[in-house]
């Protein structure tokens, strides 16, 4: 690895199981750059929604990926929007598409080869940054959590948005996107051979963040 070459921190796991949290603190820790991957196919998925399109549609999918604008993932309002439930089902449905896929990996690799603001490093959190995206990564880990625990942490998240939504519909939910993002046939969700795996699922967040340090520093 040359001296110059920036030091790439991938984070993958499944939904609600604290890997952005974790991500976003060792960015912190480490002055790196941080890209939450998963809200480049929400930015996707919210543009398809946005235009009426099925969010399962390839072509539509593709035509969203190729005109996403990062600069507009800033923006409060914006963020607040990518993160409703419905976004982040039909994100689900778009990351399964290969075209698509394929769109968004260079943007990911960009960032973490080059990141923004002379940073020395970049942290990646999503489902394939250590098996697709960024596969020589020196640090990998595979977050996870039971499937109740996680499911419980986002219904948490979502209720205040919606409080007629009830803890069986975020746990099939969450069953449903890791079958899919498991299952899919292109860059499907799975710990890379060489990831550490953490489970978070007994852990506070202080507990969750001290572990993946420590597997960084180690």
């Amino acid at each position: 690895m040359k001296p110059d070459t920036p030091i790439i921190i991938a984070v993958d796991g499944p939904a609600a199981s604290g890997k952005g949290t974790l991500a976003r603190r060792l960015a912190e820790r480490f002055d790196y750059a941080y890209l939450d991957t998963g809200l480049l196919y929400r930015a996707v998925a919210y543009d398809v929604l946005r235009r009426h399109e099925d969010p399962a549609n390839a072509a539509a999918g593709l035509r969203a990926a190729k005109a996403l604008n990062l600069a507009m993932l800033g923006a409060p309002e914006t963020l607040a929007a990518l993160r409703t439930g419905e976004v982040g089902t039909a994100a689900s449905l778009v990351a399964a598409q290969p075209d698509t896929r394929r769109a968004i990996l260079q943007i990911q690799r960009d960032i973490a080869n080059a990141p923004p603001e002379g940073k020395a490093g970049a942290v990646l959190d999503g489902r394939d940054i250590g098996t697709v995206v960024c596969p020589e990564a020196r640090h990998k880990i595979f977050v996870t959590a039971r499937v109740e625990i996680r499911a419980a942490r986002r219904w948490q998240e979502l209720h205040a948005q919606d409080p007629k939504l009830t803890l069986q519909a975020v746990l099939a939910d969450l069953q449903a996107r890791d079958h899919r993002d498991s299952a899919r046939t292109t860059a499907p969700m799975r710990a890379a051979q060489d990831a550490h795996l953490l489970d978070t699922s007994d852990l506070s967040i202080e507990e969750a963040f001290a572990a993946a340090l420590a597997l960084v520093l180690h």
